[in-house]
C-alpha cells in the first residue's frame, strides 16, 4: 500500500508517503513559526488557516517527490486527535475528501501513537514490549506498550509537559519564541553546577511528573541574578540538567516497574541532545537499548502518521466516512493491531 499522512494538529502541516513494502517515500513539513511568533504562541484560527491554505500545495509536493500520481494513493492517514479542533478538521475534511473521491480507505490517527510508533518506522529491530517517554510541548507521559494498539499508562506529568515548561521558561527568560529550541541551545554555552534546581518528584515513589515548581525556580533564579549573558546561559544549563535528570530517574524506574528492556522515546523533546546522550547511557549501563527517531520526526511529521495509519489499514481498520476529530483523546482506548 501506497498510505498518504496528513498531519494538522497545531502549527506544523506535514505531509508524507508511506510505502508498506518500500518504506518512507517522501515527506515535507511546513511550519508556521513565523507566523506565531509576534504573538508569541500559537494562535488557533491563524493556525487552521494556514493549514488551508498550504495543505494541498504540500501534498502535490509529496506525490511529486516520490513519484507518484494521486491515483497511486491506496490510503490515507490523519491525524484525528489530540489537538486544535480547527487545525484538526482542516486535516480530516482534505482526508476524508481525498480518500472518498479515490475510493480508497482513510483513518483518523492518534497524534500521540504517531509518536509513539515513530522510531519503529525506521529501525525494524524496535518492537514492543517496551516502555515509551512521549515527551513534547503538549504531553509528558510514560506508556507500557505491550503490543501496537495496546498501551497502559504508568504516569503522566501532573501541571506542565517537559516542552510546556521549556518554552514558558525561556519567555520568562525573555529568549525569542518559539522558547523551548532557543533555551536548549543556550543551554550549550551554559556552565554545569553553577546553578543547580529540584530533580521534582524524585524523592519520592512513582512515575508521575511535575514541572511547574521546577519553574518557580528558574524564575526566582533569574529575577534574582546579574541578568548578565553567561548567567542566563548557565540558569539554562541549569534547568535543562534538572528537566534531563528527572525524566532519566522516571525512566529507569519505569524499566524496572514493568521489566521491559527497551525505552522508546518519542515527541519534540526527544530532540534533546543531552536527553538522548543521558538515555542512551542509561540504556547501556543497564544492558537494554534505547530508540529514538531521528531529530526531524521527533517534532510534528506526516511521516509518523502515514506509518502508524499503514499499520492499521494493513491491519484491516479503518474509519467511517464522517469528518469527525477528537481534540481531547485517550491512546488507551485505541484497539489493538492485530
Amino acid at each position: 500500500m501506497n498510505v498518504l499522512g496528513i498531519e494538522t494538529s497545531c502549527d506544523e502541516t506535514g505531509v508524507a508517503v508511506f510505502g508498506t513494502g518500500e518504506g518512507l517515500l517522501a515527506h515535507a513539513i511546513y511550519s508556521q513559526i513565523a507566523l506565531h511568533a509576534e504573538y508569541g504562541g500559537v494562535v488557533p484560527e491563524l493556525a487552521s488557516r494556514d493549514h488551508v491554505r498550504k495543505l494541498l500545495p504540500l501534498i502535490r509536493q509529496t506525490l511529486d517527490e516520490a513519484g507518484l500520481a494521486i491515483a497511486d494513493i491506496d490510503g490515507v492517514a490523519y491525524t484525528a486527535g489530540p489537538g486544535l479542533v480547527g487545525a484538526l478538521l482542516v486535516g480530516a475534511g482534505v482526508a476524508r475528501s481525498l480518500a472518498w473521491a479515490l475510493d480508497v480507505p482513510a483513518i483518523g490517527v492518534h497524534h500521540m501513537e504517531g509518536h509513539l510508533l515513530a522510531p519503529l518506522m525506521e529501525d525494524a529491530s524496535t518492537q514492543p514490549p517496551f516502555v515509551a517517554l512521549l515527551v513534547s510541548g503538549g504531553h509528558t507521559q510514560l506508556v507500557a506498550v505491550e503490543a501496537i494498539g495496546r498501551y497502559r499508562l504508568l504516569g503522566e506529568t501532573l501541571d506542565d509537559a517537559a516542552g510546556e515548561a521549556f518554552d514558558k521558561t525561556a519567555k520568562m527568560m525573555d529568549l525569542p519564541y518559539p522558547g523551548g529550541p532557543q533555551l536548549a541551545a543556550l543551554a550549550e554555552q551554559g556552565r554545569p553546577g553553577i546553578f543547580r534546581f529540584a530533580r521534582p518528584m524524585t524523592d519520592r515513589p512513582g512515575l508521575d511528573f511535575s514541572f511547574s515548581g521546577l519553574k518557580t525556580q528558574v524564575l526566582l533564579a533569574w529575577r534574582d541574578s546579574d541578568r548578565s549573558a553567561q548567567t542566563r546561559a548557565d540558569i539554562a544549563r541549569a534547568f535543562e540538567d534538572a528537566v534531563v535528570d528527572t525524566l532519566a530517574i522516571k525512566c529507569e524506574r519505569a524499566l524496572d516497574a514493568t521489566g521491559f528492556e527497551t525505552l522508546v522515546i518519542a515527541g519534540g523533546v526527544g530532540a534533546n541532545k543531552r536527553l538522548r546522550a543521558k538515555l542512551q547511557a542509561m540504556a547501556e549501563k543497564r544492558g537494554g537499548r534505547v530508540s529514538f527517531p531521528r531529530p526531524m520526526f521527533c517534532t510534528d511529521n506526516g511521516a509518523m502518521i502515514a506509518y502508524a495509519g499503514a499499520l492499521r489499514l494493513q491491519a484491516g481498520q479503518h474509519s467511517d466516512a464522517s469528518v469527525r476529530v477528537t481534540p481531547r483523546w485517550d491512546m488507551a482506548t485505541l484497539p489493538e493491531v492485530a
